[in-house]
């Protein structure tokens, strides 16, 4: 009886791991991105509306994923516990809850907050990991620059620009490459597809 009990219940978990993958377009170190979610952040970067075409919202859940990489770095780096980033979400949530009694029930109000919450971790880490070790790292930038000299056609000083741009680039490039072989990624094709609208 006991093994009939176990194997209904490793059945039961199964059954609900798969279905709850349904539910989503991909997972990142066993956390779910939801359809739902996915399809409001597609819809508010296009104006409203979700592509037909599979490959389009393929490539926007790649960059949602790298998105979400970030996150995820951010939080392990303990940038979510930070005091000035608290207080910054505090005064959001606040500023949202105002506007939600003000103008009746926003049901959009649960993604709007975690956007923020992620958005400004994302972007403190992106300073940390790419923006300041650009600025700041002279040595790095000529080195960059000894490096890919065959790729600009002027010295340093006039294309320093566009080089600190290539280099930022570089550093996220291979970021990324770094976070999608610590945190494994699955995403789910069946559900993508059943996104796009004939």
């Amino acid at each position: 009886m006991l093994h009939v009990k176990k194997a209904y219940g490793l059945f039961v978990f199964g059954f609900i791991c798969s279905y709850s993958f349904a539910q989503n377009v991909a997972v990142i170190d066993a956390k779910p991105i939801s359809s739902k979610e996915f399809l409001w952040a597609y819809k508010k970067s296009h104006k409203g509306s979700v592509s037909s075409d599979y490959a389009e919202l393929a490539s926007y859940l790649n960059l949602y994923i790298n998105f979400k990489l970030k996150v995820l770095d951010a939080r392990e780096m303990g940038l979510d516990k930070n005091q000035v980033y608290l207080e910054e979400i505090k005064a959001y949530e606040t500023a949202l809850e105002t506007h939600k009694k003000n103008n009746g029930v926003n049901k959009n109000y649960d993604f709007l907050l975690n956007e923020y919450r992620e958005g400004v971790l994302m972007f403190n880490v992106s300073e940390q990991k790419i923006w300041s070790k650009a600025q700041e790292d002279e040595q790095e930038i000529r080195d960059f620059y000894q490096d890919h000299k065959k790729n600009y056609h002027a010295p340093l000083s006039e294309i320093k620009g566009e080089v600190i741009a290539d280099y930022q680039q570089d550093l996220e490039e291979k970021w990324l490459k770094g976070l999608k072989q610590k945190y494994q990624i699955k995403v789910n094709e069946s559900e993508l597809k059943k996104l796009t609208k004939p």
